[in-house]
């Protein structure tokens, strides 16, 4: 597989995390993961739902955040931000969102879905829908959600 692609295999053994790190464009997500403690809970039973912002989504955000949100004494801020991309509890496809606008609870509060021209959460727009892992299904999205101040 080479950077960018994203593995479809409807009966893949790798979990979110390796799926994620296979891929190649989500190292930063997978960083920050591990800096707020929520890898163990990535490669967990599932089902999730996981919006995965890709390392250019990452880059988008203003200078000097990703570090900021990286140092220790930052971990809460960066654990509520990366819940705010999980669904728990159900594998939500894109096909569950054609034509419909709603609202779905993450780790850390509702985000806003609207499937009525292709699918958007938030602001950010699905550009890869339903890559299949084992323990879930990941749609890679073009922005980092960030909770509402």
């Amino acid at each position: 597989m080479t950077k960018g692609e994203y593995k479809k295999d409807r009966h893949t053994k790798a979990d979110i995390v390796e799926t994620a790190a296979a891929a190649g464009s989500f190292n930063t997500l997978l960083a920050a993961a591990e800096a707020a403690g929520l890898v163990e809970a990535l490669k967990g039973d599932g089902p999730l739902t996981v919006f995965a912002p890709t390392d250019a989504a990452f880059a988008a955000l203003p200078a000097g955040t990703v570090e900021h949100l990286l140092k220790p004494e930052n971990k809460g801020q960066l654990a509520d931000i990366l819940k705010l991309h999980v669904i728990a509890g159900k594998e939500v496809k894109a096909a569950d969102l054609a034509g419909k606008t709603l609202s779905a609870q993450t780790l850390n509060g509702s985000v806003f879905i609207d499937g009525t021209d292709g699918v958007k959460i938030n602001d950010a727009t699905v550009i890869t829908a339903d890559v299949k892992a084992s323990n879930g299904i990941i749609h890679v999205i073009d922005k980092v959600l960030l909770p509402a101040s």
